[in-house]
């Protein structure tokens, strides 16, 4: 290892030590489930608000974005847009409504409102879809510091995957916020850093950069029309409004995020500030792209001939162009995102298995002994976080394409069974069956059909735009399940609560 990479080496250790150092100041404070997973409900707004801003931030934002913007224009920020639009529409009351409706796991609300079966299929849906990202994460995390300085992807899984669990594992949710906080800063240097040699470095400065970019019309928000067949504007807009639906509602990461506050308007103002964050961050990164390819036209310099992905881009201008040291806080920040979100969803994914199964399958343990449990889940399912990623790095893509084919069948449809459960009182636990099953059947078709790669049905084939099956996923069990609701009438005792819908809620918060 050359010496300018020994000091990217030394505040990337610095980093991952002082992350560590976070989950042994809070561990004293691990004495039950209510500290370990929601912290006493005693997190300040603002500290709330940071980590979820670093929640929603990964390291896939990191590469995602750049690459994103580089290749094409800021489409991808538009479905961004959605995260104040949902919490504008909904914030005020569904944020309350579960730090009220549940204790811990954002899935008690199924089972009071559709009965067990439900609960289990939400928890299911929950943990599939992030236990895959998160090795996903992983390797993506991993694959760029490669990229940029030739580590080993083995150890830079290994160890990073290792101080994320000892931190998460010893200080509970409190280490993860805690950890989140100091990424969000982390994050934003980063970013001012890169930037800051993006537009200076070329000939012409910022100013050559915006105008190049300006005349390619890089700075476009998407295509007009309303095709669904590729990413037009109505596309964009949908995709967001259905996944940031889905994250504010039945995503135990951002619920839990909720509980933890001291009260209904703090955590309302957490989240509002969390949200109002992402959007200049999401936007920084998208001019980075930007920035990066008015940097390569500018200068004339060519790409390497191994530079065969825009993702790839970036990462090679900070291997290349930054300093030594300056190299070593991008990917300081880099990791702190991958293990931020990672951390976030371990905590969550084991609030998940001790709550929804630990506890049904144990009824008389006590809160020791949940306790105990979550730790031990803690190490486990980090481990194999860990360990699917080492896969993935040493996988072809066609079976990377068919790991996340799959993950997109079994997880989809948890806001649509929101939506069924909370805005009507006639809807039941047969509607909520049927619209699952109904929204996993379409999902599947919709993904082993598109563009006929993996199953070719010719003219039933799925045409639409990969963003959109999220969305027909919900909007099929919503449809479904309150059509089968209104059909098969159940018995008296699965009659929903009053106050577990929409209109319940708010009559009963009026009368108090």
């Amino acid at each position: 290892m050359n010496n300018a990479r020994f000091l990217d080496l030394l505040v990337v250790v610095a980093y991952m030590a002082g992350m560590a150092w976070i989950g042994i100041r809070f561990s004293r404070k691990q004495t039950s489930t209510e500290s370990y997973f929601v912290a006493k409900r005693a997190i300040p707004s603002w500290a709330m608000g940071l980590s979820m801003l670093a929640t929603l931030i990964s390291s896939v934002t990191f590469v995602a974005y750049p690459g994103s913007s580089y290749a094409k224009d800021w489409s991808l920020l538009v479905p961004g847009f959605l995260v104040v639009g949902v919490l504008v529409l909904s914030g005020s009351v569904i944020i309350p409504f579960y730090r009220h409706a549940v204790g811990m796991s954002a899935y008690e609300y199924f089972e009071k409102r559709f009965g067990r079966p439900t609960r289990v299929y939400a928890s299911l849906a929950f943990t599939l879809a992030h236990f895959s990202k998160m090795g996903f994460v992983f390797y993506l995390m991993a694959l760029t510091i490669n990229s940029i300085t030739g580590w080993s992807i083995d150890w830079v899984i290994v160890v990073t995957g290792a101080v994320m669990v000892f931190y998460t594992l010893i200080g509970g949710i409190e280490a993860v916020i805690w950890t989140d906080v100091i990424q969000s800063f982390v994050c934003w240097a980063g970013v001012f850093v890169c930037l800051g040699y993006l537009l200076f470095l070329p000939p012409g400065g910022p100013a050559a950069v915006f105008r190049l970019a300006a005349e390619n019309h890089k700075f476009n928000l998407g295509l007009p029309g309303w095709s669904f067949s590729e990413p037009t504007l109505p596309v964009l807009i949908l995709y967001g409004f259905f996944w940031y639906l889905q994250r504010y509602t039945a995503d135990q990461t951002l619920v839990q995020r909720y509980l933890v506050a001291k009260s209904d308007r703090a955590a309302l103002k957490g989240v509002s500030l969390g949200a109002l964050l992402c959007l200049p961050v999401w936007a920084l990164f998208m001019l980075v792209g930007t920035c990066t390819w008015a940097f390569f036209r500018l200068t004339g310099e060519k790409l390497p001939a191994y530079i065969t992905k825009a993702d790839q881009v970036f990462p090679y201008f900070i291997g290349t162009h930054l300093p030594a040291g300056v190299s070593g806080l991008f990917m300081a920040a880099l990791i702190g995102a991958a293990m931020t979100m990672l951390a976030s969803d371990l905590n969550s994914l084991t609030v998940v298995a001790t709550e929804d199964f630990y506890r049904a399958a144990r009824p008389h343990s006590t809160d020791a002994d949940r306790l105990n449990a979550a730790r031990i889940l803690v190490v486990v399912v980090g481990s194999l976080a860990a360990l699917t990623a080492l896969i993935l790095a040493h996988t072809t893509g066609s079976a990377l394409q068919m790991w996340f084919a799959v993950s997109a069948i079994v997880s989809g449809g948890l806001a649509g069974l929101f939506l069924l459960a909370f805005l009507s009182r006639r809807t039941n636990r047969y509607g909520a069956y049927a619209g699952i099953a109904a929204s996993f059947l379409v999902t599947m078709w919709a993904v082993l059909t598109k563009n006929g790669k993996i199953l070719n049905l010719g003219p039933l084939n799925y045409t639409w735009d990969d963003l959109m099956i999220g969305a027909v996923g919900h909007v099929t069990l919503l449809i479904v399940g309150f059509t089968v609701s209104l059909l098969i009438h159940p018995p008296t005792d699965s009659d929903a609560p009053a106050t577990m819908t929409l209109w319940g809620y708010l009559a009963h918060r009026r009368s108090a």
